[in-house]
């Protein structure tokens, strides 16, 4: 009989044979965690084995499984390829070596509370969970390409496997992970895997710096993955997965400084994106290419100039953050496209101004593309070679912003039309007023009423028409234009309006007649300034009015 090579029995032994028909067995001593090697408590690897694969006649376990608690396991437990239909439940234990489980087909298997020196379990599967809860490895737990029909629980477990990889479940397939509260010094490797719900590290702290402290790229959970009140020193990359939840990282520090901190980049996120309540993230924040259905953040919780890369991140609303186009402008310009080679990104400013206008808030999303389009144009500016080039570009970029804000506020042309026109008011009333002011018609100004108006009642003017001396007609003190209006040969002629001079000079569209029929007096003291400014703002009319057409058009935005 086989069992006849593990003759004599350990005491430990002897009672687990006593009790295995009862399937009560769960405590050697007093079932605490054996800190060294306890006669009394002491269980070859091999005759577990033999248990765990069904004994033998008068040696075989319960259908409950193998219970076992306070156990040292001297030897190597070696499973590989096994099939073991029981349950296994080696709880508070101590191994002397890591157990092996390589292509084994089990059950459930306990190891809560248990000691160690590593799991080597690759390509295992089981119809349940694998359970590390409390327990202390010393050693890597390889679990790559295993595939669990339960929950892989390793909350408050402490893993130990410094310089290198203390947890290595790639490609592994599990209903939930779950290392809430465990204590990790190496790296957690669970890229590629498939995760029916949670990926749970809520106050997981993991030391691996400078290196990746958790890798999971390109997983698949349909849960969330939750990361709040987790410590991580080292890389946290998710990239190029999907997340069917929630990422959140509420109250969590991520910290690798001069490295990535957190890479999301092209990661799916159909549920929310928590940063926020004293998050901290010391390194790159790298969410390229990231889908993300809202966000939820706080401002101080985001990574300092230089360490956050949003180009093609998309997102669909900011929940409980700021939704203001002064509190987003500072977000986005915590990026420097100058890190990657580039001058400038447009998809961030374009993007934000889309959930801005789907969110209601139209204008925070036209100054978030006035932004866009100042900053864009002095990338281009740096473009250019020439520096008189540079300059002249400079001055259209200038005369865009303040006119028609880059097309983006066409209407503040009319703004500046308006202020203008009151302008022109100002300056052609009170030239009329210094009678700076004269009719702009050839025949008014040869006609003998005009002339004489010019000339004082005591004094006499000789007319060329008539060859005869006149006298004047203006009296003491009187201007010509104010003599002129007097007379009956001017009671057709239109009156100086300044308001509607101004508008006429103004506008290119218009014609209201009171720049065909009145001009400024250069021969007067304001006739010069009013000429002058005449010319000056006939030219700004043209110019504004085109400007505010380009606007309306789309002309001058940048694309």
């Amino acid at each position: 009989m086989q069992s006849d090579r593990f003759r004599p029995f350990l005491p430990a032994e002897e009672e687990i044979v006593s009790r295995l028909l009862s399937g009560d067995l769960d405590r050697l001593g007093d079932g605490s965690r054996p800190e060294a090697d306890d006669p009394s408590r002491a269980v070859r690897a091999a005759f577990l084995r033999f248990l765990l694969l069904g004994g033998e006649e008068g040696y075989r376990p319960h259908e409950k499984g193998v219970r076992l608690s306070g156990a040292y396991i001297r030897g190597v437990l070696d499973l590989e390829a096994c099939r073991v239909f029981r349950d296994i439940g080696l709880k508070d234990c101590r191994f002397d070596a890591a157990p092996v489980l390589r292509s084994a087909v089990i059950d459930r298997l306990f190891l809560d509370g248990s000691f160690l020196p590593g799991i080597d379990a690759e390509r295992l599967e089981a119809r349940g969970g694998l359970y590390l809860r409390g327990a202390h490895v010393s050693g890597e737990i390889r679990l790559a390409d295993a595939r669990l029909g339960g929950n892989l629980a390793c909350d408050g477990a402490t893993i130990h496997a410094i310089g290198g990889i203390a947890l290595n479940a790639r490609s592994l397939e599990v209903r939930n992970i779950y290392l809430r509260g465990a204590d990790i010094r190496g790296g957690i490797n669970v890229s590629g895997a498939q995760l029916a719900a949670d990926f749970d590290c809520a106050g997981l702290v993991v030391y691996r710096p400078d290196k990746v402290a958790i890798g999971a790229d390109a997983i698949k959970a349909g849960g969330s993955v939750i990361l709040r009140a987790a410590a991580v020193e080292g890389e946290v990359r998710l990239l190029g997965s999907h997340i069917g939840g929630d990422l959140d990282c509420t109250g969590a520090a991520f910290v690798n400084p001069g490295h990535n901190a957190l890479q999301l980049s092209r990661t799916l996120i159909e549920g929310a994106f928590f940063l926020r309540n004293g998050a901290e993230v010391k390194g790159l924040l790298d969410m390229q290419g990231a889908s993300i259905d809202t966000v939820h953040d706080e401002f101080a919780c985001w990574p300092g100039k230089g360490d956050v890369r949003l180009n093609r991140c998309r997102y669909g609303a900011f929940i409980d953050g700021p939704v203001d186009a002064a509190g987003r402008l500072a977000w986005l310009s915590l990026q420097t496209p100058e890190r990657w080679g580039e001058d400038f990104w447009p998809q961030p400013f374009e993007h934000l101004a889309t959930v801005f206008r789907e969110m209601g808030h139209d204008e925070d999303a036209r100054a978030v593309l006035i932004a866009k389009e100042r900053l864009q144009r002095r990338a281009r500016r740096k473009r250019a070679r020439s520096r008189l080039w540079r300059g002249m570009i400079a001055i259209k970029d200038g005369v865009l912003e303040v006119t028609v804000a880059y097309g983006r506020q066409p209407l503040l042309a009319f703004v500046w039309l308006t202020l203008f026109w009151l302008f022109g008011v100002i300056i052609f009333g009170y030239a009329e007023l210094q009678d700076a002011f004269k009719p702009n018609s050839p025949v008014v100004l040869r006609s003998p009423e005009w002339t004489l108006c010019g000339v004082g009642k005591s004094e006499q003017r000789f007319l060329a028409s008539t060859q005869q001396s006149v006298s004047g007609r203006a009296e003491a003190g009187q201007t010509q234009l104010a003599c002129f209006r007097e007379q009956w040969e001017a009671s057709s002629y239109p009156r100086f309006n300044a308001w509607m001079y101004s508008m006429d000079t103004l506008l290119p569209v218009l014609e209201m007649d009171q720049k065909a029929y009145w001009r400024p007096d250069p021969s007067k003291r304001w006739g010069t300034s009013a000429l002058t400014y005449f010319y000056f703002q006939s030219v700004v009319g043209w110019a504004l009015s085109l400007l505010a057409v380009a606007g309306f058009s789309g002309l001058v935005k940048s694309q």
